[in-house]
């Protein structure tokens, strides 16, 4: 006897860059709108060019740090924080260096290569970039809801603070609305 499912599953492939929502809940274009906004109003800022003409017309260093969820749903903030390094580097305005959980593997590695590799191969010790600038910040979420209808409004916070002298050289908000009607089926 065979049984089978009365359902089916059918999968298709999607352009990862296309705007897909189906819950109304934060996602990947959300992630990558908001880390596009937030390094497109930082770069519009002055902060950079003032440390530009302050330094010789070097490129300023930026870390990104930690930002936190304040939302009741999960986010993947980890994927936020790559999207904003990204929309960083691809700026080519400054330069990102890792951030904390991922400087000791490559600590690591260089102090196995003091042993392990030809000496003028080897990555020399305590040359790592400092940074001069750490990019924080948070996000929250607002949701109003009445029966089948709910309004969510994301609102991401980040914060670039010059690590010497703790000053804000930025400040920067973006907002994502949300409207999701939860129509019901009817057959």
């Amino acid at each position: 006897m065979t049984l089978s499912a009365c359902g089916s599953t059918r999968v298709a492939r999607i352009d990862p860059e296309s705007v897909t929502d189906l819950s109304g809940r934060w996602n990947d274009a959300d992630s990558r709108l908001v880390a596009n906004a937030l390094i497109e109003q930082s770069l519009g800022a002055t902060w950079a060019e003032q440390y530009r003409a302050a330094n010789a017309g070097r490129t300023p260093t930026v870390i990104v740090g930690p930002f936190s969820n304040r939302t009741l749903e999960h986010i993947p903030v980890r994927t936020f924080t790559r999207d904003l390094e990204r929309a960083y580097v691809t700026s080519g305005a400054v330069r990102i260096v890792a951030a904390v959980d991922e400087r000791e593997s490559v600590r690591a590695e260089r102090a196995d290569q003091q042993v392990n590799a030809v000496a003028d191969s080897r990555a020399r010790l305590a040359m790592e970039q400092g940074a001069q600038f750490m990019l924080q910040g948070d996000v929250q979420a607002i949701e109003d809801a009445q029966g089948r209808e709910r309004v969510v409004t994301y609102q991401v916070d980040a914060t670039l603070v010059d690590l010497t002298s703790n000053a804000k050289v930025w400040v920067g908000q973006h907002k994502i609305k949300k409207y999701v009607d939860r129509r019901r089926i009817g057959w």
